[in-house]
């Protein structure tokens, strides 16, 4: 077995270090010329703007935003991409063309990785993260065991593998350890599910105890806890996955209510929403992030809002899935804070996840400007590291996390933008195509859209062949 224990970051962030921004955005929500940040340690130290390029300054070029966060990652889903898209001529069969006819194929994924193929594929889904102006990721983490859900030697080796992928790629990652018992309310888990769960909360909380013990002085992992769903965790459960939470002052995420036939379901079983399942068994608060969020009522919105949950929207994956589109808008009206998230990576690009959060209101409203570009920004850079457990980060400011991501503003897409239209043309407009620069932690992870790593693509095919080897080589 090659996955390495925990030990710490394998690669160091650049002491004192200076970056010179062509332009950057600034916390006030405003462009600013010539921008110098000098880092010290994994911090910023000084953000001065207006003052020409020093010698000794890497320059970076474009718009410069803090580093964007991907609230919601699936690692392995990214290896059906193109590969479960319904349809005449579509490469797997799937007649449901829904969620539950996707979700077939993707436990069929889930049946043949290994902690070594998962690290592999990790970290080539990490690096494609990186290169789209990525630093810092929510890991939604489930396939915790060996076939037929028998443990690993230790328990917590593919949570291990996710860690270490992150760190080879340059990523924070805030690790949500999910616990999911059920393969439906009040039904068995079978077949690759089994891989999911503990058996019970008591046990999966005494595994990730152990999980969190081993990170806990990393600065740059945060070990979270997920209730996987209404449908994978009895309410009688929940509560100690909330404790969990709880004790540790940790993220706790949900997905919440994506189907309605799992909402049907809950109110048939409970006679409950699944929000307000949640929230009676303490899941819900302003560390909770309610992931989807897409078919609530009135009373979930005024629950939500009122206790300050994190929502977080993952429109890619939920128009790829036909889910739908949720209510963010009068969510975020109601008082959560609105994150993104690239869920089952159909697509890895923040940006388009953030102009899809508005597009998906005007298609449902017949207006325009449901969001200013600011609130965008937000989205994707503190408001999703805040959800993450990560608070000082996705801001260029003294002190907090020396995050960078460079949008270049001389391509196709985004050519012709000014000083008053960067940050527009940029969320509107570009692509992960676009990003020229990343720093992750101080440390510069992408440079003239390279990683330090080298060929994403290369990575991504030698990762997903070995897996399509091995699930070919199986009786």
């Amino acid at each position: 077995m090659s996955v390495p224990t925990p030990d710490g970051a394998q690669n160091g962030p650049a002491h004192g270090a200076l970056y010179w921004c062509e332009l950057a955005w600034l916390p006030q929500g405003e462009v600013a010329e010539g921008v110098l940040v000098r880092v010290e340690g994994d911090r910023i130290a000084d953000v001065v703007p207006g003052v020409p390029a020093p010698p000794d300054a890497v320059r970076l070029a474009g718009l410069t935003l803090p580093g964007l966060a991907n609230v919601h990652s699936h690692a392995f889903h990214r290896a059906l991409r193109g590969r479960v898209q319904p349809g005449p001529g579509a490469p797997v069969a799937d007649e449901a063309g829904d969620f539950w006819g996707w979700r077939e194929h993707m436990y069929g994924l889930a049946a043949v990785l290994d902690p070594d193929a998962y690290l592999a594929l990790a970290r080539a889904v990490y690096v494609e993260m990186a290169l789209a102006g990525i630093t810092c990721v929510g890991e939604f983490h489930y396939l915790h065991h060996g076939p037929d859900g028998v443990p690993y030697h230790d328990p917590n080796i593919m949570g291990h593998a996710l860690i270490q992928a992150a760190r080879d790629a340059g990523l924070r990652i805030a690790l949500l350890d999910t616990c999911y018992l059920t393969g439906g309310i009040g039904i068995r888990l079978t077949g690759p599910q089994l891989r999911f769960g503990d058996g019970d909360a008591d046990r999966w909380a005494a595994r990730a105890e152990e999980l969190a013990a081993a990170y806990a002085d990393a600065p740059d992992v945060e070990i979270g806890a997920a209730v996987h769903s209404v449908r994978a965790v009895p309410a009688e459960q929940m509560p100690v996955v909330a404790e969990f939470a709880n004790r540790h002052a940790a993220p706790i995420h949900v997905h919440l209510a994506e189907q309605r036939a799992e909402v049907e379901a809950c109110v048939e079983a409970y006679c409950a929403t699944p929000a307000q399942v949640l929230y009676d068994r303490g899941v819900l608060g302003p560390r909770a992030t309610a992931v989807h969020a897409t078919h609530l009522s009135d009373v979930d919105i005024a629950l939500l809002g009122g206790c300050t949950a994190h929502v977080c929207l993952c429109p890619t994956t939920e128009r790829d899935l036909a889910d739908g589109i949720g209510p963010g808008r009068r969510l975020a009206d109601a008082g959560c804070p609105i994150t993104l998230g690239s869920d089952s990576h159909a697509v890895i690009d923040m940006f388009q996840e953030a102009r899809e959060a508005e597009y998906g209101e005007r298609a449902t409203t017949g207006h325009r400007g449901h969001w200013g570009v600011k609130d965008l920004i937000n989205m994707l850079t503190v408001d999703g590291n805040a959800s993450l457990g990560f608070p000082g980060a996705g801001l260029l400011l003294p002190g907090a996390r020396a995050d960078l991501v460079s949008v270049r503003l001389d391509t196709p897409r985004t050519a012709g933008a000014t000083v008053g239209t960067a940050a527009a043309v940029v969320v509107y407009a570009a692509t992960t195509a676009d990003v020229h620069s990343v720093v992750s932690g101080g440390r510069r992870i992408v440079a003239d859209g390279e990683h330090v790593l080298g060929d994403a693509g290369a990575l991504l095919r030698e990762a997903i062949a070995a897996i399509d080897r091995d699930a070919e080589a199986r009786p």
